[in-house]
């Protein structure tokens, strides 16, 4: 009886098979990627748990989850301007003033802390808006620009707080932000989740979202194609600057009070948030959910080595190093996507 033939693959055929093998080697490449924080961050749970019986508890997953929402909100409003292309250095000193604002016309002007918090929001908003004007209009660098507002707004800090920490806000706030919980978590925390899912719904879901992307992989090609490049870049600025009011608000209901500096001091771990979140769940782009899984990642190990006994320092090195990581990891991914490593793909210096 006669063997069947084999018939050989045709010329067709093997560059099917090939272009095949490259999506799912591409597909697997692009879930690792995605899964890397996640992993990471699972194993620095174990880690901790092992090192420290107090780390795994109820009452430390509560305190982390409710103490860092000020922060959360704060590199989430990073990355609108990041996803344009643009740099926000005044974001953390601008959440600073609002939360200045609101404690001193609350104690020394009895102001009644509702209207204080709605006149921390138009700060806010001014505040945005005056980056977005100066940078637009002049068509200036907004890493240099907003390195000079944030300075301003610092100097304001001290001016109108006397650089004296300012207590004895209205309990009211208090009560809302951080003494109602959920599950033993406070308020502020599901706030920050709801914040998280609008901005990853418009940044993913609509044409806003898209038109940013747009502009921030390449400027030059947005404009010619027609796309309103100013005004995408100047709602990213006022954007920034209302979620920075928020995070400045819940900052005052959590402390009760303003301290000169505070929210400057959250300018470092906002954008090694934002840039650790490049690397997760869409590798390669600005994502909100990205950038929730970043900050708990980070606060989990700032909490892992206080219970360790570690020194206030080592908070500073770890988020230095976590966004040197991050940058350079999400210069990686960008080279891999774009091919040769175009400076276009985030972040274009003007």
């Amino acid at each position: 009886m006669a063997e069947p033939k084999l018939s050989t693959p045709t010329q067709t055929q093997r560059t099917r098979i090939t272009r095949r093998r490259g999506i799912l080697a591409g597909r697997s490449g692009n879930i690792l990627e995605s899964a890397m924080l996640p992993v990471a961050f699972v194993l620095l749970i174990i880690a901790f748990t092992i090192a420290t019986p107090s780390f795994f508890t109820a009452a430390n997953f509560s305190s982390v989850l409710g103490s860092q929402a000020v922060l959360f909100v704060l590199a989430l409003a990073l990355l609108i301007p990041l996803t344009n292309g643009d740099i926000d250095l005044s974001i953390g000193s601008l959440s600073g003033l609002v939360s200045m604002v609101v404690a001193v016309l609350n104690t020394k002007a009895g102001v009644n802390i509702w209207l204080c918090c709605l006149i921390g929001l138009a700060v806010g908003l001014a505040g945005g808006a005056i980056n977005a004007f100066l940078i637009i209009r002049f068509n200036a660098n907004s890493f240099i620009l907003t390195l000079a507002t944030g300075t301003v707004f610092v100097g304001l800090i001290e001016w109108i707080s006397g650089e004296q920490t300012i207590t004895g806000v209205s309990s009211d706030l208090v009560q809302i932000v951080f003494y109602n919980d959920l599950f033993g978590i406070p308020w502020e925390f599901y706030i920050g989740i709801v914040i998280m899912l609008i901005v990853w719904y418009v940044l993913t879901f609509t044409p806003f979202g898209q038109r940013a992307l747009f502009v921030g992989q390449s400027r030059q090609v947005a404009r010619l194609s027609g796309f309103p490049v100013a005004r995408a870049r100047a709602y990213g600025f006022v954007i920034a600057g209302f979620m920075a009011a928020i995070s400045g608000l819940l900052f005052v209901g959590t402390q009760a009070s303003a301290s000169p500096g505070d929210g400057n001091s959250l300018l470092l771990p906002a954008y090694a948030a934002a840039f650790l979140g490049l690397t997760t769940i869409q590798p390669g782009r600005f994502n909100a959910i990205g950038t929730g899984i970043a900050v708990y990642f980070l606060a989990f190990g700032v909490s892992g080595f206080q219970l360790l006994g570690a020194q206030i320092y080592i908070q500073q090195i770890f988020y230095g190093v976590i966004l040197a990581i991050a940058i350079l990891l999400s210069r990686v991914l960008s080279r891999r996507r774009y091919g040769g490593g175009t400076d276009e793909s985030f972040i274009e210096t003007e």
